[in-house]
């Protein structure tokens, strides 16, 4: 188990859509082991391989201490509710600022386990942001682009502020 380097926004790996994990085997633990490391390193609440340079469909996600990390391998979601939510998102790609953004109250992602068995997940609230936040980094979409574009360049000129004085 490792923490890794997290690719940082611009970069243009965050916006390629990651390949379907085919693999399951010691080596998709290793990553998967490493990613939730990360993760609270940063500290977060979810990432994606991508957020660390591997283009693969792999999320881990921690959203509650006594439920523990949640693995979701190839996520894809299934059904989404008419109901529409906001959220502040941000991401650990581009540390220190978030957005309030729109999303749907529920959904129902389908995934496979570590061991490639096919699983179902129906979810509200902040668990259906972070899949829908999550699948949307796989598909090659940052969390900005969700944003209106005077939004989206007021947050990213002050990134990029944070980023020349740290």
């Amino acid at each position: 188990m490792t923490i890794r380097p997290i690719v940082r926004y611009p970069d243009r790996r965050l916006a390629m859509p990651a390949r379907p994990v085919t693999a399951f085997d010691d080596g998709l633990r290793e990553l998967a082991a490493d990613l939730l490391d990360t993760m609270r390193a940063a500290p977060g609440i979810g990432i994606t391989a991508p957020h660390i340079g591997v283009p693969l469909r792999l999320v881990v996600l921690e959203l509650d201490a006594r439920e523990g990390p949640l693995t979701y391998v190839n996520p894809v979601i299934e059904w989404t509710s008419p109901e529409m939510i906001l959220h502040r998102e941000g991401s650990v790609s581009m540390p220190g600022v978030n957005d309030e953004v729109q999303r749907h109250a529920r959904v129902r992602i389908s995934y496979q386990d570590l061991d490639a068995n096919m699983r179902s997940e129906e979810s509200d609230g902040l668990r259906a942001v972070c899949h829908q936040h999550e699948i949307d980094q796989l598909d090659g979409m940052f969390w900005i682009q969700r944003l209106s574009r005077l939004k989206r360049e007021r947050l990213v000129k002050k990134f990029e502020k944070m980023a020349r004085n740290p």
